[in-house]
């Protein structure tokens, strides 16, 4: 985690909440790469919340996204917010775990876990609300190539997320951590 005034934290929660909105807002306009899914490239920036300044950094960037973009594209009140959140949950509940379990995890192999936990959570949350049991077999049958799906998003977001937090690396706080 960077050092840093609690301003300073703040504006940087504040610009990664609107770097997600906007990304997430961009990427519910393209064509997904499958039925119910998206590469989840908003997720970059929750890890970049997280590996710079905590846990409840990313919760909060991840919070306000959903919420935001949520309102913008028209799906506050929709079964689309529950699968939204509970995909988040499970990243970030798979965030939490790792920082506990593996604290030199960086940011690919946590992306790649909780892009796993999220693809998961979803599907969790489908058969919960949308499809009942009933829906199990045909989820099961499609498990395989969403886990792929999401392993290879995971492995693309996680190298992403290390490039802006290699870039970002004695910028965050201008008062301790001056750029020449």
């Amino acid at each position: 985690m960077v050092p840093c005034l609690p301003v300073y934290r703040d504006l940087w929660v504040a610009y990664l909440a609107a770097a997600a909105i906007a990304t997430h807002i961009l990427e519910a306009s393209l064509p997904g790469l499958g039925p119910w899914f998206k590469p989840g490239l908003a997720n970059i920036f929750t890890l970049v919340a997280f590996f710079a300044f905590g846990w409840r950094a990313a919760v909060a960037v991840t919070m306000i996204r959903i919420t935001a973009a949520s309102m913008v594209l028209g799906t506050l009140f929709t079964p689309t917010i529950v699968l939204s959140l509970s995909g988040a949950a499970g990243a970030l509940l798979a965030l939490g775990m790792v920082r506990r379990l593996l604290p030199t995890a960086g940011p690919v192999g946590c992306s790649l876990l909780a892009a796993l936990a999220h693809i998961t959570a979803q599907l969790v949350a489908v058969i919960g609300l949308l499809t009942g049991l009933e829906g199990l077999e045909a989820l099961m049958t499609i498990l395989p190539w969403f886990l792929t799906a999401s392993w290879l998003t995971g492995l693309f977001n996680g190298v992403v997320a290390q490039l802006i937090l290699e870039r970002m690396d004695g910028s965050v706080d201008p008062i301790r951590h001056p750029k020449p």
